[in-house]
């Protein structure tokens, strides 16, 4: 037993619209995800969570990193902060469960203005996580196979938008 089928009903509980487990080989890597950042991105260098910070990972080293994790969960909401408020939550769980890696990946949405765009040391230095996609990850590859949907917004002032979070556990 894994554990799995606690934290999918934590999410849920929580307000996640899904939640559903997955093995390291459902990840899907693509170091292209970097381009989005840096030609897509407003806060792009400018956040403490993201890859472009000074001593970040590359996608290289993030890859390998999350390439050692065997499994986890992956959180699908239709706010931000919900969607890192309860990938934290399953990375607690975890923790507390054994899984002393257990590590979450969420937009972060802490803060209402990053503290780094002010330099100052984040605020919440031990809830910051970096965002799913921001580490080399395709999140819509890597959700459409397992079933959830995302797709491209045409009209984001209309159009409902799904946020994802992933806690690699183990």
């Amino acid at each position: 037993m894994d554990n799995a089928e606690k934290y999918i009903k934590y999410a849920c509980d929580t307000g996640a619209a899904d939640a559903v487990r997955f093995d390291i080989s459902d990840i899907c890597f693509d170091s292209r995800t970097y381009l989005k950042c840096l030609y897509g991105c407003p806060d792009f260098g400018r956040n403490h969570t993201c890859p472009s910070r000074p001593g970040s990972p590359s996608m290289a080293e993030y890859k390998e990193m999350f390439s050692s994790f065997k499994w986890g969960i992956i959180v699908h909401t239709h706010d931000k902060a919900l969607s890192q408020k309860i990938s934290f939550g399953i990375e607690g769980l975890a923790f507390r469960d054994g899984y002393y890696f257990s590590f979450s990946l969420s937009d972060c949405a802490l803060c209402e203005t990053c503290a780094a765009v002010e330099s100052k040391p984040c605020r919440f230095v031990h809830k910051a996580r970096p965002a799913f996609h921001s580490v080399g990850i395709d999140v819509f590859k890597t959700v459409t196979q397992l079933g959830l949907p995302l797709y491209t917004l045409t009209d984001a002032g209309v159009e409902e938008q799904n946020w994802y979070s992933a806690v690699f556990i183990e």
